[in-house]
């Protein structure tokens, strides 16, 4: 079987991630910030626990996440394969199922204006992860 890796990171997208991402390990999950959360999924290979910050958006029955650099990402891939997983979001943990990866024109709903200028403007997402909360 053969398998397809991400481009690896590069220009904006990556300064960026390389900025935030000791911020987004310190703030995420916590109660009083709603823009982070920790995604805890199991390694498709290794079997591992495993957990990464990702930015959210929520909307009333589901979680949206930008996928900077595509579905591609081991985290991203192992969501998929398994068919859910636990977003740790504002001190709570989530179940959540039926994992989809959209386009854009969908996403854009949940994002605000100024948020969507830095998600399409600076991150250059064209792809996030939709997750529908169990119960």
């Amino acid at each position: 079987m053969t398998t397809t890796r991400p481009a690896a990171p590069t220009g904006r997208s990556w300064q960026l991630a390389r900025l935030t991402a000791p911020i987004a390990r310190l703030l995420a999950g916590r109660r009083f910030i709603p823009l982070w959360a920790v995604v805890h999924h199991r390694g498709r290979v290794t079997g591992r626990e495993l957990t990464v910050p990702v930015a959210v958006r929520v909307t009333r029955d589901a979680f949206v996440i930008v996928l900077p650099w595509g579905p591609g990402t081991n985290w991203a891939r192992n969501v998929l394969a398994a068919g859910g997983c636990v977003l740790h979001w504002k001190a709570a943990d989530h179940r959540v199922d039926e994992p989809t990866v959209i386009g854009p024109d969908l996403a854009r709903a949940s994002f605000s204006r100024s948020q969507w200028f830095v998600v399409e403007k600076l991150m250059r997402a064209d792809s996030f992860l939709l997750l529908h909360r169990q119960g």
